[in-house]
């Protein structure tokens, strides 16, 4: 029998759905070796079992000064602008020893308790932006709802004054278009945001308070502090990484939901009766089965390698693709398929080792908080358009619709 062809990647087709290339790739060629729509050749591992070793791995670098890059890649594999605005030494891009120290000191400021004690706020942020379309009968999820409430949690929790929010919503919203605004636009808003971060951190050293920016000035380790330039890459990290994360999260969750009536309505049931266990392994699941992150982000061979079968060379870029990892069958169980109720589920929505996501309790607070208060509110939610009319964003690490519009019955006040 004849190998079908490989399939084409990339194209706005396999935006939409990439499943199917992803499981061919699987099959005939778990590690290859793609060339980018920038023009970087770099290695796609698609297994989960290389995954997790390539995610592991101390000799897979992210530094970008590890990247053996000709001319026309130069500064084509991180965020559009970070380079220039002086924000490159944070966690997804350094290794240890500067990342375990960090890490270490970050990991005293973003404490599980601080994300615990922070869940009424979600809740009334959530409450908030729902009662502004809760009685139109219809919005676009990702704009009016999935969008907003990250960055108004984020910058709550960094310490950003109200006053300053729609700031950070506007230059949020030229970082997550990618493509779609004007040219240079994403590498403006990081250097604005770099900016206002920089004046921000300078007001708390003088003032601190009880937010994370003014926790990070505070966490010493061995009497070593961040320095202002690290204070500010690592406030812009969490934003960044933090934000557009949880907006994927939670416009795919609903879209799968509305995809699956079937599951949809457990939750909705489980809910109705007061239980939260199938809310939580449902965030889980949906996170597994079309999460938010598609291609964890750089790494850099810095020595030979052999993965999957293949020889990767120093400064190889190796790109580990989440979402073909995250439907293996060979790790999980009837992978295509949507089950909220799965119980071994250990996805790489957020990583695996030293790089495994920091920000993961506040996402997974968002995002469950987000389809609960959604799903109750709104109980016959549904797409407001044809499916084949959703777009999906372009972009190589992320993976989110552009637009979600939904329909509902209007809330009464």
């Amino acid at each position: 029998m004849s190998q079908s062809p490989a399939p084409e990647l990339f194209t706005w087709e396999f935006a939409t759905d990439p499943y199917p290339a992803y499981a061919w790739l699987r099959e005939h060629a778990p590690v290859h070796r793609a060339t980018l729509p920038s023009g970087v050749e770099a290695w796609l591992v698609t297994r989960y079992g290389d995954a997790r070793q390539a995610l592991a791995d101390q000799r897979l670098s992210k530094n970008p000064a590890h990247h053996d890059e000709p001319a026309h890649a130069k500064g084509k594999t991180g965020i559009p602008g970070e380079r220039k605005a002086e924000l490159m030494t944070h966690l997804l891009n350094i290794d240890p020893p500067d990342h375990t120290r960090l890490r270490r000191l970050v990991s005293k400021a973003f404490t599980p308790r601080r994300v615990a004690e922070f869940a009424p706020r979600v809740q009334e942020l959530t409450d908030r932006l729902i009662d502004g379309f809760a009685a139109k009968g219809e919005a676009d999820l990702i704009h009016e709802f999935a969008f907003p409430l990250p960055i108004y949690a984020i910058c709550d929790l960094l310490g950003v004054p109200r006053e300053d929010q729609d700031d950070f919503r506007d230059w949020a919203g030229m970082m997550i278009r990618h493509g779609g605004g004007p040219r240079g636009g994403v590498a403006r808003s990081v250097k604005k945001m770099r900016g206002y971060l920089a004046e921000l951190i300078h007001r708390k050293r003088l003032e601190p308070g009880d937010d994370l920016i003014s926790g990070l000035i505070r966490a010493s380790d061995h009497g070593e502090h961040l320095t202002e330039n690290e204070a500010a890459a690592m406030a812009f990290i969490l934003l960044f990484a933090g934000f557009e994360t949880t907006v994927n999260l939670i416009g795919n969750g609903v879209y799968a939901l509305l995809r699956n009536p079937g599951q949809r309505l457990r939750l909705q049931e489980s809910l109705a009766a007061g239980e939260t266990g199938l809310l939580a392994t449902g965030v889980e699941e949906l996170l597994r089965y079309d999460g938010p992150v598609e291609l964890a982000t750089w790494r850099f061979a810095t020595e030979p390698l052999t993965l999957g079968g293949q020889e990767i060379r120093p400064g190889d870029p190796v790109l580990v693709v989440l979402a073909a990892a995250d439907r293996d069958p060979e790790r999980f169980a009837e992978p295509d398929v949507l089950d909220l109720s799965r119980r071994d589920n250990q996805h790489l929505g957020y990583g695996h080792g030293i790089h495994y996501c920091l920000g993961a309790p506040l996402a997974r607070l968002e995002g469950q908080t987000a389809l609960a208060t959604l799903l109750t509110r709104l109980p016959d939610l549904r797409l407001g358009v044809d499916p084949a009319e959703l777009r999906w964003r372009g972009g190589l690490i992320m993976r989110g619709l552009r637009t979600l519009p939904v329909a509902f019955t209007p809330e009464r006040s």
